[in-house]
């Protein structure tokens, strides 16, 4: 304090707090980490050094480590890979394999830090399944998930509502943590500032603030017409609208297709209830447009969209081609993970997380990822299914619930790749977390009781930091 600013002794303290608690309690770090993923994922240590760490890449690290710690120094916890452990590690291997390729095992600083945070994302999946082993653990993790979200989705809306000088000056004000202070900080469709305004939160990019909300929009909608929420129906309701004003904001169409999609989903297997309010919607913004020409510019850019008429549209045909032409020449291994390709008449980088894999680390990759992805549904549903059937409807609506989110970040897939892109690692946490998520659901039994007593389908808040440690 005395050589430095007031407030840099005060920040050194919670900072220390913080790093005891997480130490001490895993649930802190796993809230962190869901909390700066779906808040601040970009955020960033203030002070610059040579490679400067972001907050979710210090909190998946300190998680990462405190529960391995944890294994050797307790010898009655085991290591939990869940079914799915040994086949995402050999996906990691696989992604490996072409970075090493592609760069010819010598990478540049950047490549190679950003390929560190997508692998410390990916292992999110382990942390979670080795920090969540009981109901009341699963019950703060989803409720963190939510909260998360919804908190996200306000500061979108917030800063959407705002003047535009005002968010900007807000948004920039964030450049000491990492946050771009010039250029376009906020976004317009077309890239053109006096037309429409799309929402990004603190997400730096509206598509992949857009997917985020999609994941956690279709686990929040579910949650709000289940038989047993985790929530307060009167929180849960106002949640899902914010989660998907927000997603309808960002002007992603890809994004609010996943929302629809996430949320089909959930109506066709288990509450058609749902199929009202959605034809209802349908049926609200047809009049609209009809009657009055309201959304007409939303209307526009879908239909161009389809059409692929649009600049953003046929810059992705653009992109499509090139990747197809790369896995043509690279078809194996791909071509790896670097800004640039072997070939300087192709371009890299395309919006489809699939092509995107098949362009990155080839057709091994691609098809490797599918069979996961495949593996992860055989599994859930039936998982889904005896969890209803045996009345346990808090745990068969959770499982429903995220297997809904996982099928909107698929479809988001289609049209945008911020869940396999090593410069967006907060997306990959997101989505293999919510995986580990749905598969440590699976082997909860029903009749657990947690720690104070309740039965597992009571809505109980944990009663201390101890009990969900």
């Amino acid at each position: 304090m005395a050589f430095g600013p007031v407030w840099a002794g005060f920040a050194a303290l919670l900072a220390l707090a913080l790093v005891y608690l997480m130490l001490r309690y895993t649930s802190v770090g796993l809230a962190l980490a869901l909390f700066v993923a779906t808040i601040l994922p970009f955020g960033t240590l203030p002070f610059k050094a040579v490679i400067t760490p972001n907050f979710l890449e210090l909190a998946l690290l300190a998680l990462l480590a405190v529960w391995l710690l944890r294994l050797l120094t307790r010898p009655d916890d085991a290591l939990e890979l869940t079914p799915l452990g040994l086949p995402l590690l050999g996906f990691l291997g696989v992604t490996l394999f072409s970075f090493v390729l592609g760069s010819n095992a010598s990478p540049d600083s950047l490549t190679l830090h950003n390929y560190f945070k997508f692998v410390l994302a990916v292992l999110f999946f382990f942390s979670v399944a080795n920090c969540v082993r009981t109901p009341a653990q699963a019950r703060l993790a989803l409720r963190l998930l939510l909260l998360g979200g919804a908190a996200s989705a306000l500061i979108g809306l917030a800063l959407f509502a705002l003047p535009n000088a005002l968010a900007e000056q807000i948004l920039v004000a964030f450049g000491r943590i990492g946050y771009p202070t010039s250029g376009r900080v906020l976004r317009f469709v077309a890239d053109d500032p006096s037309g429409v305004e799309r929402a990004i939160g603190l997400a730096v990019d509206p598509n992949s603030f857009g997917g985020m909300l999609a994941l956690v929009g279709a686990f929040a909608v579910t949650q709000a017409v289940a038989e047993r929420p985790l929530l307060a129906r009167r929180w849960l309701y106002p949640m899902a609208a914010a989660l998907a004003l927000a997603t309808f904001l960002t002007q992603s169409r890809g994004a609010l297709g996943g929302l629809m999609v996430g949320t089909l989903y959930v109506a066709t297997l288990r509450y058609r209830k749902l199929w009202w309010p959605v034809a209802g919607a349908a049926g609200l913004v047809l009049l609209l447009y009809l009657a009055f020409g309201v959304g007409g510019q939303f209307v526009t850019r879908v239909t161009e969209g389809i059409q692929f008429r649009d600049q953003a549209n046929q810059m992705r045909l653009g992109e499509f081609q090139n990747a197809l032409e790369i896995i043509r020449r690279y078809p194996i291994f791909g071509i790896g993970f670097g800004s640039s390709g072997p070939d300087i008449d192709l371009g890299v980088g395309v919006s489809s997380i699939y092509l995107a894999l098949a362009e990155r680390v080839g057709l091994v990759g691609l098809f490797w990822f599918l069979g996961l992805m495949a593996a992860f549904f055989a599994r859930s549903l039936p998982a889904m299914r005896q969890a209803f059937a045996r009345h346990d409807d808090e745990r068969g609506a959770a499982l429903l619930g995220l297997q809904a989110a996982i099928v909107a970040a698929l479809a988001v897939g289609l049209l945008d790749h911020y869940f396999f892109n090593i410069e967006f690692s907060h997306m990959v946490a997101l989505f293999w977390g919510t995986i580990g998520l749905a598969l440590t659901l699976e082997t909860m039994n029903a009749e657990d009781r947690t720690t104070n007593g309740h039965d597992n389908r009571a809505f109980d808040l944990p009663r201390s930091l101890e009990d969900a440690h």
